[in-house]
C-alpha cells in the first residue's frame, strides 16, 4: 500500500511475488482520479418523494433496475442461485489540459461509462468470495453512452452470465478448499446484512468552466518555468470532472452519487550532479475552478518550488541517522496513513497472510494516551483545504460514518466493509474500491488529534531540547513530504518508508539549519508509534490517492506536527544519470551553461 503525489507516470510498477502484488502503488491525486467513484459533492439529500421522481426520470437507472429484477428472477431458477446480486454504472465525463514551458501539450475531453456486476452465490456465511477467491465476485466492461436502455440492458445482460459462470466454480474451489485446508482462525461470515438504502444525490451548482481562460493560465503558469534553466520538466496540468455513479442492489438499494471536482498540479524536476532526480510537486483542489488559489498566489508557489529545487541540487547528501526528529503537520499526516491506517482496515484482521499487528489489541493501549485517531469520510474541509477521501456513501452502498479507532491512544474500532471480522459484524461505510475491483475497508479521511500540543513556533525548540538531552549533534525536521508505502503480509518485514522532499539538520550548537537530500524515513510500526513526544496545535492536510487490494482510491490525511524521541532514515536509491549536457534554449552564456559546459569535458 503507498500514497503519493508523485506523478502517474513515476507510479512504482508490480513486483513478481504474489505478497509484493499486494504493496501496489499510488499516484498522484489528478493523474488517476478518472476512475474513482462515489465521491458525492451534494451534501443536500432530497425527500424521498424527490428521490423516487428523480429515478423515475433517470432512463439508465431504469434500465438496471429492470435488469436486475429480471436477472435476480432467472437465476433464481437455477441449482446455484444467487443471493446477492448489485450493478454500479460509473459515468466519468473530463477535460485535461496539460501545459509546458508556455505552450499546451495536451487539450482533451473525455466521456466514459462502464459497469461493474457483483454476484455472490451460495450463503453469507460461505460464497464463492471466500478468501483469495474474492476477485471471482466482480465482473466489469464498458456500457453504451445515452440513454437507450435496450442497449444498456443487453450489455448488463452479457456481464451478468459471465460473472454467473465465474461465481459458480469459484464457489466449488471455496467449498473444496474448506474442507481440506486447516481451520480457520477467524470463521466470520462473507457478507454482513446491513439495510437497504436509497439516495438520489443532486450535483451542487457551479460556475461553468472557462475552457479559454484557463487554456491562456495554464500557457503563462507553465511558461513560468522557461526562467529557470536547471528544471528540466516541468508541466501545469488541470482537470475537471464530472462524474455519476448509480448503483442497484438485489436487496433493494438504489444511489444517485453525482460530484463534481477540479484538480490543479504543478510539477518540476531537477538531477543532482550526481545524477539524483529531485522532484516538487504542488496539488490543489476544489469542487469547482472558481474554488481554485488565485493566478498570483500560484506563481508565487512556483517560484517557491524552483528556489526549492535549486537549494536541493546544492545540498549535500544526508548520511543514515537514528535520533529526534520533527515531522511537519503533512509528513505526519502521510506517516499515520502508511504506519497505523492501513493496518486497521477490517479485512487485514482477518487475512491470514496478514502481519495483523493490532488484531488483538481492542481496548488496549496501542498509542501515547494524548493521541486520538478517527476516520471521517462525512468531512469535506479542515484548516480551507478540500479533503479528497470525502464521500456520503461507500461503494457498498453503505452510509459513510465517522469512526473512532482511537481514542486517548486505546484502539476501539476497525475500519470496516461489508465483510465482518471476528467481533465487528457490521459495515461502518469504509467499503471502497475502483472500478473493477471488490470493495474492502479502506481509509476515507484519516484524522489524528492530540491533547498534548505546543505552538508551532516553539516545536524546533523542543527539537533542539531533545538532541541536548540525548547528547546528539543535531536533529532532523522534515518539511515537506512526497509520499510513502508500508508493507503489511507476514511474509514480508513488517516495515514502513516515508519519502521527504524538504530535510533539514537542526543543530544543538546554534549553527543555521542545513538543507540536506537523498534520505528516506524508514522503520517497523509498533517500535515508531511509541517514540512520539509531542505535537504541534495546526492540523495540516495530505491528500492523495492510495493503491491497495481494492484499487485506487482517493484520501486524505490529516494531523499536526509531531516530535519523535527517535526517528531512522536511510539512504534514498537514485539513478546515476548526468545532468543535461547541453545548455537550456537561450542560457548558452549563462553561467549554468559555462557550469555545463565544464562538466561536459570530464571523462567518466
Amino acid at each position: 500500500m503507498k500514497i503519493s503525489e508523485s506523478s502517474a507516470r513515476r507510479g512504482s510498477g508490480y513486483f513478481r511475488r504474489k505478497e509484493f502484488l499486494r504493496a501496489v502503488a499510488c499516484w498522484m491525486l489528478a493523474a488517476q482520479l478518472a476512475g474513482l467513484p462515489f465521491a458525492s459533492a451534494a451534501d443536500d439529500k432530497p425527500a424521498p418523494k424527490q428521490a423516487a421522481a428523480s429515478a423515475a426520470s433517470d432512463p439508465v437507472l431504469k434500465a438496471m433496475q429492470a435488469e436486475i429484477t429480471r436477472a435476480s428472477a432467472e437465476l433464481g431458477k437455477t441449482e446455484q442461485p444467487p443471493y446477492y446480486l448489485s450493478y454500479t454504472v460509473y459515468d466519468l465525463d473530463f477535460l485535461f489540459l496539460v501545459g509546458a514551458y508556455g505552450s499546451l501539450m495536451t487539450d482533451a475531453v473525455a466521456q466514459r461509462r462502464f459497469a461493474d456486476v457483483n454476484m455472490r452465490v451460495g450463503l453469507p456465511e460461505l460464497d464463492n468470495t471466500h478468501g483469495q477467491s474474492r476477485p471471482s465476485g466482480v465482473n466489469s466492461g464498458s456500457l453504451p453512452l445515452g440513454n437507450d436502455q435496450e442497449a444498456i440492458a443487453r450489455v448488463l445482460w452479457e456481464l451478468t452470465d459471465r460473472e454467473y459462470k465465474r461465481a459458480v466454480p469459484s464457489l466449488l474451489n471455496v467449498r473444496t478448499n474448506t474442507a481440506v485446508r486447516a481451520e480457520e482462525e477467524d470463521k466470520s461470515p462473507d457478507f454482513s446484512k446491513e439495510k437497504p438504502q436509497t439516495h438520489i444525490g443532486e450535483v451542487e451548482a457551479t460556475a461553468p468552466f472557462d475552457r479559454a481562460a484557463w487554456e491562456g493560465e495554464i500557457k503563462r503558469l507553465s511558461g513560468m518555468f522557461r526562467k529557470y534553466p536547471e528544471v528540466y520538466n516541468a508541466t501545469v496540468v488541470i482537470q475537471v470532472q464530472r462524474s455519476n455513479s448509480r448503483m442497484v442492489s438485489s436487496e433493494g438499494s438504489a444511489i444517485v452519487s453525482p460530484s463534481t471536482s477540479t484538480r490543479l498540479i504543478m510539477e518540476a524536476q531537477t538531477r543532482a550532479e550526481d545524477g539524483m532526480d529531485l522532484l516538487r510537486v504542488e496539488t490543489f483542489q476544489a469542487p469547482a475552478a472558481s474554488g481554485l488559489p488565485s493566478e498570483a498566489e500560484l506563481t508565487g508557489k512556483i517560484e517557491k518550488m524552483a528556489a526549492d529545487l535549486s537549494a536541493l541540487r546544492k545540498a549535500p547528501l544526508a548520511e543514515p541517522y537514528d535520533g529526534p526528529a520533527i515531522l511537519s503537520g503533512r509528513a505526519a499526516a502521510v506517516f499515520f496513513h502508511e504506519v497505523l491506517g492501513h493496518r486497521l482496515e477490517g479485512h487485514r484482521q482477518r487475512d491470514e497472510e496478514e502481519g495483523q499487528t493490532f488484531t488483538k489489541k481492542i481496548g488496549q493501549e496501542v498509542l501515547p494516551k494524548f493521541l486520538s485517531v478517527s476516520d471521517d469520510p462525512t468531512i469535506r474541509e479542515i484548516a480551507g483545504t478540500k479533503l479528497a477521501g470525502s464521500y456520503d456513501f461507500d461503494n457498498e452502498g453503505e452510509p459513510a460514518q465517522r469512526v473512532e479507532v482511537i481514542k486517548d491512544g486505546v484502539l476501539k474500532n476497525f475500519l470496516m466493509s461489508r465483510m465482518p471480522i471476528k467481533n465487528f459484524e457490521q459495515s461502518n461505510g469504509h467499503g471502497r474500491n475502483q472500478p473493477g475491483r471488490m470493495p474492502t475497508g479502506r481509509q476515507g479521511n484519516l484524522i489524528v488529534t492530540s491533547t498534548q500540543t505546543v505552538p508551532e513556533a516553539e516545536m524546533r525548540q523542543k527539537l533542539i531540547d531533545e538532541v541536548k538531552k540525548q547528547g546528539k549533534p543535531y536533529g532532523l525536521y522534515f518539511d515537506d513530504i512526497q509520499g510513502g508505502f508500508t508493507l503489511t503480509t507476514r511474509a514480508l518485514p513488517q516495515a514502513f518508508q516515508v519519502l521527504p522532499v524538504l530535510v533539514y539538520k537542526v543543530y544543538a550548537d546554534g549553527r543555521p539549519d542545513e538543507l540536506v537530500r537523498g534520505v528516506d524515513i524508514v522503520g517497523t510500526p509498533l517500535a515508531a508509534l511509541t517514540r512520539i513526544v509531542t505535537t504541534g496545535d495546526q492540523l495540516r492536510v495530505f491528500n492523495g490517492v492510495c493503491g491497495a487490494e481494492s484499487g485506487q482510491v482517493p484520501v486524505a490525511a490529516v494531523a499536526p506536527s509531531m516530535l519523535f524521541s527517535e526517528m531512522e532514515v536511510q539512504k534514498r536509491a537514485h539513478e546515476h544519470e548526468r545532468p543535461p549536457l547541453l545548455p537550456a534554449p537561450g542560457f548558452e552564456d549563462s553561467g549554468a551553461a559555462k557550469d555545463a559546459h565544464t562538466k561536459a569535458e570530464v571523462k567518466p
